[in-house]
């Protein structure tokens, strides 16, 4: 998926987690396929997982935000109303793999990919639940750090603007243009609060039109309360996506900087991974859609 991603098989996964963490030699070993861009998954037996990064980094980094990713994701998972992955181990570089490695629990479920439980009332209700319940997780004086989304959408116009220049044969360039401009101009109010960051398809677990789970929690901290709204253009269709808002009393300009959110990630997913990660691009075209569909503005 990337230009410069660290090569990692399933021989050498098997051989870096037996060799490493004998007690689960004797367990299968084998690859999820998923859309998701930063980690290789492995499946250990039927109850841990191993994220394997993809991307290079300096290892002593790497380990770093694993250690905190793990640190963040134990703090999901004791204020979250359905279950996060549980870090369990941290995994050495070697066999040629370059990167520190983490190993989790594994959380039974479905993605909600292509469109699973895009159209259940009851859904947008847990979600709104969910990030309900995150929002009134202490922040204890911490305050948005990230290098990615969650901060300041100004921030972000340097990367939009590549994006427009590169989706002129995938999208109407012109008029998402002109929205971006408007998205800039929405003003920040609020305070942060602690934040999923990232309710895209890939991470959101379903079972029978409910929510029942999330993964990479690795990112949970204060952010734009307006984040994690971007729940609601990524995984849902209009009428439940309404009940969604009237459940977190949404106001116009919260729900305005939501949409921003999810239009700043769609439209890199789109041309980036068009050919790499054809799953993760569809999403990207839908909720720019959905956004379209539902933004009353002069461009």
């Amino acid at each position: 998926m990337h230009d410069d991603e660290v090569h990692l098989s399933d021989q050498d996964a098997r051989r870096l987690v037996a060799t490493q963490f004998p007690k689960w030699a004797d367990l299968p070993i084998h690859r999820i396929r998923s859309s998701g861009t930063e980690n290789a998954i492995f499946r250990i037996g039927d109850d841990l997982a191993a994220r394997f990064p993809l991307r290079p980094r300096d290892p002593e980094s790497v380990r770093q935000t694993l250690e905190i990713e793990a640190k963040a994701s134990a703090e999901f998972s004791r204020h979250s109303p359905v279950p996060g992955p549980t870090p369990v181990a941290i995994g050495e570089p070697g066999g040629g793999y370059p990167l520190p490695w983490s190993v989790q629990s594994w959380l039974r479920g479905t993605v909600a990919e292509e469109g699973a439980a895009a159209g259940s009332n009851s859904f947008a209700r847990d979600l709104a639940t969910l990030i309900a319940a995150l929002r009134r997780v202490d922040t204890a004086g911490r305050s948005f750090e990230r290098g990615w989304r969650g901060g300041d959408l100004r921030n972000h116009d340097g990367w939009v603007q590549e994006c427009l220049q590169k989706s002129t044969e995938l999208l109407d360039v012109p008029r998402l243009a002109a929205l971006w401009r408007y998205f800039l101009e929405l003003p920040r109010t609020s305070p942060d609060v602690m934040s999923h960051g990232d309710l895209t398809p890939s991470n959101v677990l379903v079972t029978d039109g409910r929510l029942t789970g999330l993964l990479d929690c690795g990112g949970f901290c204060p952010a734009d309360p307006a984040l994690d709204l971007i729940a609601g253009w990524h995984l849902l269709d209009d009428e439940p996506r309404a009940v969604f808002r009237e459940e977190l009393a949404s106001d116009d300009l919260e729900w305005e900087r939501g949409k921003a959110w999810a239009f700043e990630q769609s439209m890199g997913a789109v041309w980036y991974y068009v050919q790499t990660n054809p799953a993760m691009s569809k999403m990207g075209h839908r909720t720019l859609s959905r956004i379209l569909a539902n933004t009353r503005t002069e461009t």
